[in-house]
């Protein structure tokens, strides 16, 4: 399907509560969307089920799911089978941290801009209710639009690219609300670390806390499923 004078927008779209939230963001700022998801080797593939409801829900312009060998690699709670998944708060940077992961995503998703002439990628990360994650502070993603305009044709050539990270300030149950406002069904996000094969929660693991306080913030109703 074409878009005539379409202003267009790479969405990474996990499946997720606050990638949802971006996608409806940016369709409400007037962007046709093309959602991105990756197939990394994470034990909660599950997500890449709900990436793609979303997606057709939201009515995005194409839905892509890159194939990547991350569990290759390992040293990631969410990738290596023999790393536990932690129930409780961890110091430091967890081990649910995927190495360079947004790294790898974002250069991807800039590869895929530049062939849509999408001036704009958007990713979901937030540096006040997160996991301690390094790939989800202002400081990257700065730094890594700064690496887009100077790899790129487009960056060298054209108007260049900017990097869309419109929940970093917010809590979660600022997010809440705000996809609420937009009309996200968050009935149909995955967000837990080690859901199962129906999309069913865990209710222990650190985005599954995250999550549900952050239901409770936003004054409404958890519809999360939960095994």
């Amino acid at each position: 399907m074409t878009y005539p004078d379409e202003r267009k927008a790479v969405v990474l779209l996990s499946g997720g509560l606050d990638s949802a939230t971006i996608l409806a963001m940016a369709q409400a700022e007037g962007y046709v969307c093309y959602t991105m998801s990756f197939d990394y080797g994470q034990r909660h593939r599950v997500e890449l089920d709900a990436a793609a409801i979303i997606a057709r829900a939201a009515g995005a312009a194409d839905h892509k799911v890159i194939g990547l060998n991350l569990d290759g690699m390992g040293g990631s709670a969410l990738t290596d089978p023999g790393i536990a998944v932690p129930e409780s708060e961890q110091a430091g940077i967890p081990v649910t941290y995927v190495p360079a992961r947004n790294t790898v995503f974002l250069s991807l998703a800039l590869g895929w801009a530049e062939v849509l002439g999408a001036a704009d990628i958007f990713i979901g990360v937030n540096a006040v209710d997160y996991s301690g994650y390094p790939d989800c502070r202002p400081e990257f993603i700065e730094a890594f639009e700064r690496v887009a305009n100077l790899a790129t044709r487009e960056g060298v050539e054209g108007e260049g690219f900017t990097i869309r990270a419109p929940l970093q300030q917010m809590s979660k149950g600022e997010i809440i609300q705000a996809g609420l406002a937009r009309g996200v069904d968050y009935s149909l996000t995955v967000s837990c670390y080690q859901a199962d094969d129906q999309g069913r929660a865990c209710g222990r693991c650190d985005s599954c806390r995250l999550r549900s306080a952050g239901f409770a913030a936003a004054g409404v109703v958890d519809p999360t499923r939960y095994a």
